[in-house]
């Protein structure tokens, strides 16, 4: 979209409107100008959108985060920042997490996604055939990156806000209300809505000793008087580029008649008989130059008729979106009226200006953002707030009794419609944008595939000029599903309360209110048909929580009884959630219709029982019913002598991995090798792992019985991958315990063996997968061909071509 372009025109195409500033710096200086008696001001505020920030919350490129993620770097550098920026600088995070679901924003999304696949399977590529960390241009985040920062954020006693319905409006309502001294992001959005003090995220540096944290702060100001705008004209700006109200293919023949017929790159509007689109920054430049030749802005009638002069077909829905375009680029550009307070939204998480807070860290003062801000604030910004504020009362008790709130979920949502747009020329019946396809991905031809992670890189360069055929289709498939069950208000009050506070996994609220879920991508290999995707190998364990979260096992036996009652047949009503991802025989925009399921073993308690029950056995229930969605509902694992409470999350993704139907994902030395790791800190030392102690062996032996406690296998256990005079020395490996019946039972140092072979044996190294030659005294004496890089597994089946061949 042309609005997400303009971050990037931002900060190549504006010389000065982005400078290098220090954070820290800054929240010092404002600390020295405090000369009154009295307490110490409290800290500045600094909002940071975590959803553009990703990445420099991990802490930057690890080269980890291709076998899931380098945790304890992450933890460590999120560690330093919030004490550098509390102790160093005088400065309060507050970290803004997306937790909406956008379906407004459902192509973008899609297109996204599409692209973050296309780069998975560049990895894949890459990691199999040259066996090196890729560039740190293929970044994707690990499997719930977001998630695993957020929790490290609650540890580090950093303040943690979700959104729920518009991330954009939200943040920026978060930081107009509530006196926040600068935004910490990456979205064009945000530049768009004039934020008085805005800096990059993608540009945060901590210095090794925590005493700088440099990034840029990008001076509106100075953009704007270079594209010759005003402020009062960005929101006319913002939704004449493109986005997702008014998308590119409905302005671009508005764009191209800017340009004109003389333009040197008037030659490739019709390239192969489709509509392509401008370059952005020629779009920008001449998108601003038109408005800033607009004499009346509040006339959007005249001004949408003479944006779209030259469309023939759906001439109302254009100019209604774009009505709608400039509205929302206009709210977020404005404080809400004094009149209406805080957002209530919003005000339950932070508390507003004037309400002293509980805890320390209190609101900014008035000195410190002069500090930040280097662009005037709008005319109408005023940071002083009613001390009055509206907000739910989340300190009531949750026991009390609530009445039943039907679902909305068939609900249109806040946004714009999804009403599928028309092309722009309008004269085209048969264009292929009004319809579903499926269209596969391009893996046969990497330098097809773009800019690989985010959509918003595509259109940087001028020689970059996407199709409009090629682009993903505005409209998804709503596709109707039966009416979920009656959720009750208490339970939904306590929902969105856990939703907004973070304090709870963000699809959850969105099940519970729409029945829908969108998942992430990840890095796995689709061309690799022994691997099932992850989103089909943990599909099981989500019917189950669905059918917790739904209390399907109360209704399954309310309607038994009542069955009974009357002697009738046994009909329940099916529990459907949309699951949306991007797969490789599947459309971004086509659910998955997946059926919620209980458990057999037990009739779980319903979700207002688990939730805000209080009672002994209500602790054990939510146990249990954890442990059931995993498949792990055995008592071994719950014996603190055998999985260590900290491990049991991970034990029980491994049995549910060890129990899929055909054991083709893991393998019985594959999950030796994860518990080995586990509970040795001392697998990068190759001197102490040789000396390894019965202890430590004892402790996997364990592990391992409690979670293959109940596991029939049909498949005989692996062979040893060496044999056993290449083994290096180990000190006696005691008897193990006898295994449960039908557990094949492989020796612990068989294991041990085969990773001091594979990585940590000093005198040994692995082989170069293209092959290679031993020479000695410049003599070659022996060569092996190179194996073929296996997907999926490795492996290292050398092949030895000649021995002694160097000499006749």
């Amino acid at each position: 979209m042309g609005v997400q372009g303009f971050q990037d025109y931002l900060e190549k195409r504006c010389p000065g409107a982005a400078i290098p500033v220090d954070l820290l710096k800054l929240g010092r200086t404002a600390g020295r100008q405090h000369h009154h008696p009295g307490p110490l001001p409290p800290p500045a505020r600094i909002l940071i959108d975590a959803d553009s920030g990703l990445q420099r919350l991990y802490g930057g490129y690890q080269t980890d985060w291709v076998c899931g993620g380098e945790w304890n770097a992450m933890l460590g550098y999120l560690s330093a920042l919030s004490q550098a920026c509390l102790y160093q600088g005088g400065l309060e995070l507050v970290v803004v997490f997306n937790g909406t679901l956008g379906k407004e924003r459902w192509p973008e999304w899609a297109r996204r996604a599409q692209g973050q696949r296309q780069t998975a399977q560049l990895i894949v590529n890459h990691v199999g055939s040259k066996a090196t960390p890729p560039p740190r241009a293929w970044f994707l985040p690990p499997a719930c990156l977001s998630h695993c920062v957020r929790l490290a954020m609650f540890r580090f006693r950093v303040r943690v806000v979700q959104t729920l319905e518009d991330h954009h409006q939200e943040v920026l309502s978060l930081y107009r209300d509530f006196g926040f001294c600068g935004l910490i992001a990456q979205d064009s959005e945000f530049a768009l809505c004039n934020v008085p003090a805005y800096f990059s995220s993608h540009a945060l540096k901590l210095s090794w000793n925590g005493k700088n944290l440099t990034t840029h702060q990008y001076l509106l100001s100075e953009a704007a008087r270079q594209l010759g705008l005003k402020t009062q004209q960005l929101p006319y700006f913002a939704a004449l580029l493109g986005n997702h109200i008014l998308p590119d293919e409905d302005l671009a023949a508005f764009h191209w008649s800017l340009l004109g017929p003389e333009h040197p790159l008037a030659s490739l509007k019709v390239r192969a008989h489709q509509l392509v689109l401008p370059p952005c920054e020629v779009v920008i430049k001449a998108v601003s130059e038109y408005v800033s030749s607009i004499k009346d802005l509040g006339n959007l009638d005249a001004v949408a008729r003479d944006v779209f002069n030259q469309s023939q077909s759906r001439m109302e829905d254009k100019v209604e979106r774009f009505k709608k375009a400039v509205e929302y680029f206009s709210s977020a550009s404005k404080p809400r009226p004094l009149s209406m307070g805080p957002s209530p939204h919003l005000s339950c998480v932070l508390p507003p200006q004037g309400v002293k807070p509980p805890y320390r860290n209190a609101l900014c003062g008035p000195g410190h953002a002069s500090l930040f801000q280097n662009l005037p604030p709008l005319p109408d910004c005023n940071d002083s707030l009613s001390g009055t504020m509206v907000y739910m009362d989340w300190s009531a008790p949750y026991d009390q009794g609530g009445s039943r709130l039907t679902n909305h979920h068939t609900s249109a949502p806040s946004g714009p419609s999804h009403s599928p747009s028309s092309s722009s020329d309008g004269d085209e019946p048969n264009d292929s944008s009004h319809h579903l396809t499926d269209k596969s991905s391009a893996w046969d031809d990497p330098a097809s595939q773009g800019s690989g992670g985010d959509g918003s890189h595509g259109n940087g360069s001028g020689s970059n000029i996407p199709s409009l055929l090629s682009m993903a289709t505005r409209s998804h498939m709503d596709i109707t599903t039966p009416p979920l069950p009656q959720i009750s208000a208490e339970v939904l009050r306590v929902a969105e309360h856990r939703h907004r506070r973070g304090l709870m996994y963000p699809e959850i609220y969105h099940i519970l209110t729409k029945g829908e879920m969108k998942m992430a991508v990840c890095i796995e290999d689709d061309c690799n048909s022994e691997m099932p995707p992850a989103s089909l190998l943990f599909r099981a364990a989500r019917q189950y929580s669905y059918g917790v979260l739904f209390s399907l096992a109360e209704t399954h036996r309310h309607l038994e009884r009542l069955a009974m009652s009357n002697r009738g047949p046994l009909e329940v009503p099916p529990v459907i959630v949309k699951e949306w991802s991007s797969g490789k025989s599947k459309s971004a925009l086509t659910p998955e219709l997946v059926p919620a399921l209980c458990f057999r073993e037990w009739t779980c308690p319903n979700l207002r029982r688990l939730w805000l029950g209080r009672a002994s056995e209500d602790r054990s229930r939510r146990t249990r019913a954890f442990l059931a969605c995993l498949r792990s509902d055995c008592p071994a694992l719950l014996n603190a002598a055998q999985v260590p409470q900290h491990l049991l999350l991970m034990c029980c993704v491994l049995r549910y991995m060890m129990q899929w139907p055909g054991g083709g994902i893991l393998q019985r030395h594959e999950l030796d090798a994860f518990l080995a790791q586990a509970v040795s800190n001392q697998l990068y030392e190759p001197d102490q792992l040789q000396e390894l102690k019965e202890e430590l062996v004892s402790r996997v032996e364990k592990m391992r019985q409690a979670i293959l406690d109940g596991i029939n296998f049909t498949r005989p256990p692996p062979l040893p991958l060496f044999p056993s005079s290449t083994l290096p020395l180990l000190p006696p490996i005691p008897p193990s315990t006898p295994q449960p019946m039908g557990v094949p039972t492989i020796p612990f140092s068989t294991l041990m063996e085969n990773i001091l072979i594979r990585s940590v044996s000093p005198g040994l190294r692995s082989i170069p997968p293209q092959g290679g030659k031993l020479e000695i005294a410049g003599m070659v004496v022996g060569q092996w061909a190179g194996n073929k890089p296996l997907r999926g597994r490795g492996g290292l089946n050398m092949q030895v071509v000649s021995v002694g061949a160097g000499r006749g």
